[in-house]
């Protein structure tokens, strides 16, 4: 940690923008993120192309937050959390079904995604009291979207002893449900294995 190494930052915050790559001009941030709320005037607004720039993901860092990394660190590059989370289900959308909805679970929040005919339909985060959540804003999706609850797949990632979250419990709501691993592009030496018992899904997938 002493050394001054190439560093990428992932804010998983809930002010994000999704733009369509035809529509997004560079230097326009701040204005895709207004339709969202208040902004501060010191804020660092930063994209990520997906999908082949396709979609742009926009969010922002508060500006002194920003110059407090970029003393410790000279080499930084910014993304959102759902980031990681985006570039592998674009990754993988050839694997979808006709109606999908995938979940991924880090401590409190849930990224919720959802494809139809393999393309994407909704992306959003949400705050989670426990796995009662969960099913709460899956069940509000399916109806939102239309999706028949006897054929929709429910794919969750970052099931762990923790959130008491099994494959039963899912099947007990869910005529198609399944927990995911995700396939690793990070590979980590011996004594730094055990991270991925945690769940985290940037432990086995980080966007390049």
């Amino acid at each position: 940690m002493k050394l001054d190494l190439p560093t990428k930052i992932y804010l998983h915050q809930p002010d994000f923008s999704l733009v369509p790559g035809v529509l997004f001009q560079p230097g326009k941030e701040e204005t895709y993120l207004s339709f969202i709320g208040n902004l501060e005037k010191d804020n660092f607004y930063f994209s990520t192309p997906l999908d082949s720039n396709n979609i742009q993901l926009v969010s922002y860092l508060n500006g002194k937050a920003k110059k407090s990394l970029e003393a410790r660190f000279s080499d930084l590059s910014f993304y959102h959390g759902g980031t990681s989370f985006l570039s592998y289900l674009f990754k993988e959308r050839f694997n979808l079904i006709g109606q999908e909805i995938l979940v991924c679970v880090f401590e409190r929040y849930i990224y919720l995604a959802a494809f139809t005919d393999q393309e994407l339909s909704v992306f959003n985060i949400f705050e989670i009291q426990d796995k009662a959540d969960i099913l709460k804003y899956v069940s509000i999706l399916i109806d939102q979207l239309n999706f028949d609850k006897n054929y929709v797949r429910i794919s969750l990632f970052g099931a762990t002893e923790q959130n008491g979250i099994t494959e039963d419990w899912g099947k007990s709501y869910f005529h198609h449900f399944r927990l995911m691993t995700p396939h690793s592009n990070q590979n980590y030496p011996h004594g730094f294995k055990h991270l991925k018992s945690r769940g985290l899904f940037e432990t086995y997938w980080q966007f390049d």
